[in-house]
């Protein structure tokens, strides 16, 4: 899968432009971003995709030297899993 990375929003689209995967991480706060959505297509789930998303989100955070706070039920639940990534 190509994802896309934005400011603040990495994706994949399929070839028609439908939404495949998605996670946003907006402005909070002064260099604090808020991871607040994750999302995966239906017909995709259980494979991984919502675990890559959450991974490349917190190398653009780090690479953008951002604090961040994860407010999306999954990113929440996900950083608890991996403390080692916090």
């Amino acid at each position: 899968m190509k994802y896309i990375h934005e400011p603040h929003r990495i994706f994949a689209c399929d070839p028609d432009g439908q939404l495949l995967a998605e996670i946003t991480f907006p402005f909070s706060a002064s260099e604090v971003v808020n991871i607040n959505h994750t999302y995966v297509h239906p017909a995709l789930r259980g494979q991984q995709i919502a675990d890559t998303l959450i991974r490349l989100a917190l190398a653009d955070i780090r690479a953008q030297d951002w604090r961040y706070t994860p407010t999306c039920a999954f990113a929440v639940r996900w950083l608890a899993r991996h403390p080692d990534e916090s």
